[in-house]
Protein backbone atom coordinates (compact mmCIF):
# COMPACT_ATOMS: atom_id res chain seq x y z
CA UNK A 1 0.00 0.00 0.00
CA UNK A 2 1.46 3.41 -0.95
CA UNK A 3 2.17 5.91 1.82
CA UNK A 4 -0.27 8.81 2.09
CA UNK A 5 0.66 12.24 0.75
CA UNK A 6 0.75 14.74 3.62
CA UNK A 7 -0.42 18.24 2.67
CA UNK A 8 0.14 21.04 5.18
CA UNK A 9 -2.30 23.93 4.66
CA UNK A 10 -0.79 27.22 5.82
CA UNK A 11 -3.78 29.33 6.86
CA UNK A 12 -3.10 33.04 6.31
CA UNK A 13 -6.42 34.53 7.38
CA UNK A 14 -9.64 33.82 9.30
CA UNK A 15 -12.93 33.50 7.36
CA UNK A 16 -15.84 35.87 7.93
CA UNK A 17 -18.68 34.87 10.24
CA UNK A 18 -20.92 32.77 7.99
CA UNK A 19 -18.02 31.05 6.27
CA UNK A 20 -16.34 30.34 9.61
CA UNK A 21 -19.56 28.83 10.97
CA UNK A 22 -19.73 26.41 8.03
CA UNK A 23 -16.05 25.51 7.51
CA UNK A 24 -14.31 26.57 10.75
CA UNK A 25 -11.21 27.86 8.94
CA UNK A 26 -9.78 28.36 5.46
CA UNK A 27 -8.16 24.97 5.92
CA UNK A 28 -11.69 23.63 6.12
CA UNK A 29 -12.66 25.49 2.95
CA UNK A 30 -9.74 23.92 1.08
CA UNK A 31 -10.46 20.47 2.49
CA UNK A 32 -13.99 20.77 1.10
CA UNK A 33 -12.59 21.89 -2.28
CA UNK A 34 -10.13 19.00 -2.49
CA UNK A 35 -12.83 16.54 -1.46
CA UNK A 36 -15.02 17.85 -4.30
CA UNK A 37 -12.09 17.46 -6.67
CA UNK A 38 -11.54 13.88 -5.50
CA UNK A 39 -15.21 13.08 -6.13
CA UNK A 40 -14.93 14.59 -9.61
CA UNK A 41 -11.97 12.27 -10.23
CA UNK A 42 -14.16 9.34 -9.15
CA UNK A 43 -12.00 8.87 -6.05
CA UNK A 44 -14.36 10.11 -3.31
CA UNK A 45 -12.33 8.61 -0.45
CA UNK A 46 -9.02 10.13 -1.54
CA UNK A 47 -8.88 13.03 0.95
CA UNK A 48 -7.79 12.12 4.50
CA UNK A 49 -7.51 8.43 3.63
CA UNK A 50 -4.75 6.07 4.71
CA UNK A 51 -3.31 5.75 1.21
CA UNK A 52 -4.41 9.05 -0.33
CA UNK A 53 -4.08 12.64 0.83
CA UNK A 54 -3.77 13.54 4.51
CA UNK A 55 -4.27 17.17 5.51
CA UNK A 56 -2.97 19.18 8.45
CA UNK A 57 -3.71 22.86 9.13
CA UNK A 58 -1.34 25.52 10.43
CA UNK A 59 -2.51 29.04 11.35
CA UNK A 60 0.64 30.92 10.44
CA UNK A 61 -0.98 34.33 10.75
CA UNK A 62 -1.80 33.89 14.45
CA UNK A 63 1.21 31.72 15.40
CA UNK A 64 4.23 32.61 13.31
CA UNK A 65 6.47 30.24 15.27
CA UNK A 66 4.43 27.14 14.45
CA UNK A 67 5.26 25.62 11.06
CA UNK A 68 5.37 22.03 9.85
CA UNK A 69 8.62 20.12 9.81
CA UNK A 70 9.53 19.57 6.17
CA UNK A 71 10.57 16.03 6.96
CA UNK A 72 6.95 15.28 7.87
CA UNK A 73 5.15 16.75 4.85
CA UNK A 74 5.07 16.21 1.11
CA UNK A 75 3.50 19.52 0.10
CA UNK A 76 2.33 22.86 1.45
CA UNK A 77 -0.66 24.93 0.34
CA UNK A 78 -0.60 28.66 1.13
CA UNK A 79 -4.09 30.14 1.36
CA UNK A 80 -5.45 33.52 0.46
CA UNK A 81 -5.55 36.45 2.87
CA UNK A 82 -6.94 39.95 3.30
CA UNK A 83 -3.35 41.06 3.91
CA UNK A 84 -0.85 42.19 1.27
CA UNK A 85 1.91 39.75 0.34
CA UNK A 86 4.35 42.65 -0.06
CA UNK A 87 3.78 43.85 3.52
CA UNK A 88 6.66 43.52 5.98
CA UNK A 89 4.68 42.39 9.01
CA UNK A 90 6.76 39.87 10.98
CA UNK A 91 4.44 36.94 10.24
CA UNK A 92 4.56 37.67 6.51
CA UNK A 93 8.35 37.94 6.51
CA UNK A 94 8.46 34.61 8.37
CA UNK A 95 6.12 33.06 5.79
CA UNK A 96 8.21 34.29 2.84
CA UNK A 97 11.35 32.88 4.49
CA UNK A 98 9.68 29.52 5.06
CA UNK A 99 8.41 29.31 1.47
CA UNK A 100 11.87 30.22 0.15
CA UNK A 101 13.25 27.37 2.26
CA UNK A 102 10.70 24.96 0.78
CA UNK A 103 11.50 26.14 -2.75
CA UNK A 104 15.22 25.57 -2.13
CA UNK A 105 14.82 21.86 -1.33
CA UNK A 106 13.98 19.18 -3.88
CA UNK A 107 11.09 17.17 -2.43
CA UNK A 108 8.25 19.18 -0.87
CA UNK A 109 5.81 20.68 -3.39
CA UNK A 110 4.18 24.11 -3.18
CA UNK A 111 0.65 25.23 -4.03
CA UNK A 112 -0.25 28.92 -3.70
CA UNK A 113 -3.66 30.54 -4.02
CA UNK A 114 -4.18 34.32 -4.39
CA UNK A 115 -2.13 35.76 -1.49
CA UNK A 116 -0.30 32.40 -1.45
CA UNK A 117 0.43 32.74 -5.18
CA UNK A 118 1.86 36.20 -4.48
CA UNK A 119 3.93 34.94 -1.54
CA UNK A 120 5.51 32.36 -3.87
CA UNK A 121 6.29 35.14 -6.34
CA UNK A 122 7.89 37.24 -3.60
CA UNK A 123 9.89 34.27 -2.32
CA UNK A 124 11.19 33.79 -5.87
CA UNK A 125 12.34 37.39 -6.04
CA UNK A 126 9.85 39.09 -8.37
CA UNK A 127 7.82 42.26 -7.83
CA UNK A 128 4.57 41.89 -5.92
CA UNK A 129 2.62 45.12 -5.44
CA UNK A 130 -0.72 46.91 -5.72
CA UNK A 131 -2.17 46.83 -9.23
CA UNK A 132 -2.59 50.11 -11.09
CA UNK A 133 -5.86 48.79 -12.55
CA UNK A 134 -7.68 48.10 -9.30
CA UNK A 135 -9.78 45.22 -8.04
CA UNK A 136 -10.44 41.96 -9.83
CA UNK A 137 -13.40 40.47 -7.96
CA UNK A 138 -16.10 37.81 -8.34
CA UNK A 139 -16.21 35.35 -11.27
CA UNK A 140 -13.75 36.38 -14.01
CA UNK A 141 -12.30 34.67 -17.06
CA UNK A 142 -8.71 33.46 -17.28
CA UNK A 143 -7.11 32.88 -20.68
CA UNK A 144 -4.92 29.81 -20.41
CA UNK A 145 -1.50 29.24 -21.95
CA UNK A 146 -0.67 25.98 -23.68
CA UNK A 147 0.68 24.64 -20.38
CA UNK A 148 -2.41 25.88 -18.56
CA UNK A 149 -4.67 24.05 -21.01
CA UNK A 150 -2.60 20.90 -20.49
CA UNK A 151 -2.77 21.06 -16.69
CA UNK A 152 -6.41 22.08 -16.32
CA UNK A 153 -7.56 20.04 -19.33
CA UNK A 154 -9.74 22.77 -20.83
CA UNK A 155 -9.20 25.88 -22.93
CA UNK A 156 -10.23 28.59 -20.45
CA UNK A 157 -11.05 29.01 -16.77
CA UNK A 158 -13.67 31.00 -14.94
CA UNK A 159 -12.68 31.57 -11.31
CA UNK A 160 -13.67 33.70 -8.38
CA UNK A 161 -11.15 36.49 -7.87
CA UNK A 162 -10.66 38.78 -4.87
CA UNK A 163 -7.50 40.86 -5.22
CA UNK A 164 -5.96 44.17 -6.12
CA UNK A 165 -2.36 43.05 -5.54
CA UNK A 166 -0.55 41.18 -8.29
CA UNK A 167 2.64 39.37 -9.22
CA UNK A 168 4.08 41.66 -11.88
CA UNK A 169 6.43 39.27 -13.66
CA UNK A 170 7.01 35.54 -14.00
CA UNK A 171 10.06 34.36 -12.06
CA UNK A 172 12.87 32.78 -14.04
CA UNK A 173 12.27 29.09 -14.69
CA UNK A 174 8.51 29.26 -14.15
CA UNK A 175 6.01 28.24 -16.83
CA UNK A 176 3.12 30.63 -17.48
CA UNK A 177 -0.37 29.22 -16.91
CA UNK A 178 -2.69 32.06 -17.82
CA UNK A 179 -3.61 35.73 -17.79
CA UNK A 180 -6.56 38.09 -17.61
CA UNK A 181 -7.09 41.71 -18.65
CA UNK A 182 -6.45 42.84 -15.06
CA UNK A 183 -3.65 40.44 -14.16
CA UNK A 184 -0.91 39.13 -16.43
CA UNK A 185 0.35 36.49 -13.99
CA UNK A 186 -2.66 34.27 -13.21
CA UNK A 187 -0.73 31.09 -12.49
CA UNK A 188 2.78 29.69 -12.20
CA UNK A 189 4.11 26.18 -12.68
CA UNK A 190 7.33 24.25 -12.17
CA UNK A 191 6.91 20.53 -12.85
CA UNK A 192 6.94 18.49 -9.68
CA UNK A 193 7.56 21.62 -7.59
CA UNK A 194 5.20 24.61 -7.87
CA UNK A 195 1.58 25.19 -8.91
CA UNK A 196 -0.11 28.52 -8.14
CA UNK A 197 -3.24 30.40 -9.16
CA UNK A 198 -4.21 34.01 -8.58
CA UNK A 199 -7.90 33.13 -8.49
CA UNK A 200 -9.83 31.45 -5.67
CA UNK A 201 -10.92 27.94 -6.69
CA UNK A 202 -11.99 27.32 -3.08
CA UNK A 203 -14.54 30.16 -3.09
CA UNK A 204 -18.25 29.57 -3.60
CA UNK A 205 -21.02 32.03 -4.38
CA UNK A 206 -21.96 32.26 -0.70
CA UNK A 207 -18.38 32.90 0.43
CA UNK A 208 -17.87 35.65 -2.13
CA UNK A 209 -21.23 37.28 -1.39
CA UNK A 210 -20.23 37.56 2.26
CA UNK A 211 -16.88 39.10 1.29
CA UNK A 212 -18.45 41.54 -1.16
CA UNK A 213 -21.17 42.61 1.29
CA UNK A 214 -18.68 43.08 4.13
CA UNK A 215 -16.16 45.03 2.07
CA UNK A 216 -18.93 47.21 0.63
CA UNK A 217 -20.17 48.00 4.15
CA UNK A 218 -16.59 48.79 5.21
CA UNK A 219 -16.12 51.16 2.25
CA UNK A 220 -13.39 49.03 0.67
CA UNK A 221 -15.61 48.49 -2.38
CA UNK A 222 -17.48 51.49 -3.75
CA UNK A 223 -20.98 51.05 -5.20
CA UNK A 224 -19.71 50.54 -8.75
CA UNK A 225 -17.19 47.80 -7.88
CA UNK A 226 -19.68 46.10 -5.55
CA UNK A 227 -22.60 46.08 -7.99
CA UNK A 228 -20.46 44.94 -10.91
CA UNK A 229 -18.96 42.09 -8.85
CA UNK A 230 -22.36 41.05 -7.46
CA UNK A 231 -23.73 40.83 -11.00
CA UNK A 232 -21.27 37.97 -11.72
CA UNK A 233 -21.11 36.23 -8.35
CA UNK A 234 -23.52 33.45 -9.32
CA UNK A 235 -21.93 32.62 -12.65
CA UNK A 236 -20.45 29.21 -13.39
CA UNK A 237 -16.90 28.83 -12.09
CA UNK A 238 -14.22 26.14 -12.39
CA UNK A 239 -13.01 25.68 -8.84
CA UNK A 240 -13.39 21.91 -9.01
CA UNK A 241 -11.41 21.84 -12.27
CA UNK A 242 -8.53 23.51 -10.45
CA UNK A 243 -8.98 21.16 -7.48
CA UNK A 244 -8.53 18.17 -9.78
CA UNK A 245 -5.33 19.72 -11.15
CA UNK A 246 -4.09 20.31 -7.58
CA UNK A 247 -4.70 16.65 -6.73
CA UNK A 248 -2.98 15.37 -9.86
CA UNK A 249 -0.03 17.64 -9.02
CA UNK A 250 0.10 16.52 -5.39
CA UNK A 251 -0.13 12.83 -6.24
CA UNK A 252 2.19 13.10 -9.26
CA UNK A 253 -0.50 11.91 -11.67
CA UNK A 254 -0.99 13.27 -15.18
Amino acid sequence: MPAPTHLAILECDTPLTRTRAKYSSYGGVFTALLSAGASALNRPNLVNSKDGLQISKWDVEKDMERYPDLEDVDAILITGSRHSAFDNSPWIIRLVEFVAKVLAQPRVRVIGVCFGHQIVGRAMGVKVARSDIGWEASVCGVDLSAKGKELFKQDKLSLHQMHRDIVYHYPQGVEELGSSPRCKVQGMYIPGKVLTVQGHPEFSEEIVKELLETRHEQGIFDDKVYEEAMSRVGKQQDGVVVAKAFLRFLLDES
